[in-house]
């Protein structure tokens, strides 16, 4: 009787403290929709992850809301990218007189430069994920050392799969003739990736889609295309498609699909996560370059 007594005061106890602990998940503010793929995949069920630009949305025009400021102000861990990606930023948290923890994920990145800005798409570099992956690894570790067997396991598991996704990447590439690794895509967002994997992107548009192209800029691409016989255009998912249709119409370079560079998709959509997103871009590249 005794026994069975203790057994169910452990029961109890352990049925009382699960909603506690679903109760006392460490908050946790992204500024982006990658980036809360990224602490989704660390953090697990710890975590709860609030995204401020959510799928599909332009992280580098966006408007923050006042909702936003009650997430901030909520937040335990704000992750951020950095390199000046999220210029809206500091107003943002001077109105919510921010408490939280900022983790800066490009640290330790050298940036690449475009012009006299810091590139700030490092995540193009499935490399440089990784180091993003172990920022907030080691940033979820300091604000919930609790946890921290449990959030080491599963960046550890998910460094795995990048390792692997990185591999993938290298060889499909590597299926494309290297007279045709150069394309065109609507903003400079693949530098990383060009650096990484030897595809040259070309863009009539900077880092940022603030930026608008001038008549000479795109008349400078079209020549190029011409000139060099750029096989093919590649629209992308933030961006208006119709200056890569008049590149496109003018040239005789083929449009090769849409590319994703700054956004996730919603769970129906090509890219629901930075793993699908990469496979997507990769699989969409070779199938117009390979042949």
């Amino acid at each position: 009787m005794r026994a069975w007594r203790g057994l169910l005061s452990i029961l109890a106890i352990s049925l009382s403290a699960s909603p506690l602990h679903a109760q006392t998940r460490l908050n946790v503010v992204a500024s982006f929709s990658i980036l809360g793929d990224f602490v989704k995949n660390v953090g697990g069920d710890r975590v709860a992850v609030t995204t401020l630009v959510g799928p599909d949305g332009d992280v580098h025009v966006y408007t923050p809301t006042p909702a936003d400021v009650r997430k901030i102000a909520d937040a335990k861990l704000l992750v951020i990218n950095g390199f000046g990606l999220e210029g809206w930023l500091p107003r943002l948290l001077q109105a919510a007189g921010n408490r939280a923890s900022i983790v800066t994920v490009t640290s330790g990145i050298t940036p690449l430069k475009a012009g006299s800005d810091a590139d700030p798409h490092a995540w193009q570099s499935v490399t440089n994920t990784e180091k993003y992956v172990a920022n907030i690894r080691d940033a979820l570790i300091s604000a919930d050392p609790p946890d921290a067997d449990f959030f080491r396991q599963n960046a550890q598991a998910y460094l795995t799969k990048l390792e692997a996704l990185d591999g993938e990447v290298r060889q499909a590439v590597g299926r494309i003739p290297e007279g045709r690794r150069r394309v065109i895509s609507t903003h400079d967002a693949f530098g990383y990736f060009a650096a990484r994997y030897g595809i040259q992107f070309i863009a009539p548009v900077g880092v940022s889609t603030e930026a608008e192209p001038s008549a000479r800029d795109i008349a400078k691409i079209i020549g190029q295309v011409k000139a060099e016989h750029i096989p093919a255009v590649f629209l992308e998912r933030i961006g208006d498609p119709r200056l890569m249709q008049r590149i496109s119409a003018e040239t005789g370079a083929r449009i090769g699909g849409t590319l994703y560079s700054d956004a996730l998709t919603g769970e129906k959509g090509d890219a629901p996560t930075y793993i699908d997103m990469v496979r997507h871009n990769i699989t969409t590249l070779t199938s117009a370059l390979a042949n």
